[in-house]
Order: C-alpha cells, then structure tokens, then sequence
C-alpha cells in the first residue's frame, strides 16, 4: 500500500510538472509571436492573427507564422530606407568640372585647378551664366556671343577683360 501511494504520487507530480512545461512553452510561444509580429508589422489584425494562430494550433502554428511572417522588422526596414536615402543623395548630380573631373561650386567662374572656363558673368548684371545660355534669367538680357565683337552703346563703359593668371595658361 506503501508503494502503491509512492508511485502514484510520484506520477502525479511527474504529471502536474509535464503540465506546468508544456502550458508555459505554450504560452511562451504565444508571447514571442505576439512580440515578433509587433516588430514587423503595424497592422493590428495581422497581430491578433499571428498570436490566435500559435496559441491555437501551439508549434504547428508557430511553423506556419515562421513561413508567413515579414522577412525584415520595421526597424531594419527603416534603416535600409535611409541607407538607400543616403546612397542616392551620394549619387546626386554634384557640379564637376569638364575639364579635369573634380567637383566644382556652382559659383564658380573657372575651375581653380584646371583653369576651364565653366560660367560666363551676365554682360548686364554679371550674374554667373552657363556658357551655352543666350539669355540671362535674372535681367533678361540677351547675352551676346564671344566670338562676335559686343556691339558698344555711347559713353557706356567697356567691360574690364578676364584677367590672365601669369605662369598657369590662358583661359579656356
């Protein structure tokens, strides 16, 4: 009779201890995905979904959610965004010089180490003008073309020349 008390003791704490494992695993799964789902995803439902799957379906249904679940968390998903952000400001056109390749300001006349010629100054304003343009969008003057002599108006002052750098060549 002794025994006989022993044992089924035995088992029943062997038994109540089983139990006590298997529900904590249960409920442990069930707040991992709860947790996992909320670090991927804003939507609601799909959390409730997730956390009602495991808890009913207990590790067949946390199979299902690792193969339905989003690959990347919101935050690695903002981090990639402002990687590709970062990337693509590095990859904006910034001013280069067509002469010598090295970047340039967009106030600048001429390349200081390569000496081309990269804006002309407006004939009226002496606004920075790109070379190719034939009117000035700040005065709207025509820009008259080097090559051709400026036609001079009466008593109007003639424009001082570009200056000539002694010992680094002419002007381009």
């Amino acid at each position: 009779m002794f025994l006989e008390d022993t044992v089924s003791g035995f088992l029943l704490f062997l038994a109540t201890a089983l139990g006590a494992a298997v529900t904590a695993l249960w409920a442990g799964m069930a707040l991992w995905t709860w947790r996992d789902i909320r670090a991927r995803s804003r939507d609601g439902l799909a959390h409730g979904a997730a956390t009602l799957l495991v808890a009913l379906l207990n590790v067949f249904g946390l199979l299902v959610y690792l193969m339905l679940r989003p690959r990347e968390t919101l935050a690695e998903a903002y981090e990639r965004s402002l990687e590709e952000e970062a990337l693509l400001q590095g990859i904006e056109e910034k001013p280069m010089c067509p002469g010598c390749g090295r970047p340039s300001q967009t106030d600048w006349q001429v390349c200081p180490y390569c000496h081309t010629r990269l804006r002309k100054p407006c004939v009226q304003c002496n606004q920075l003008l790109e070379l190719a343009w034939t009117l000035c969008p700040y005065c709207a003057t025509v820009q008259v073309a080097e090559s051709a002599p400026r036609p001079r108006r009466r008593g109007a002052p003639q424009p001082a020349p570009l200056e000539y750098i002694e010992g680094e060549g002419d002007l381009e």
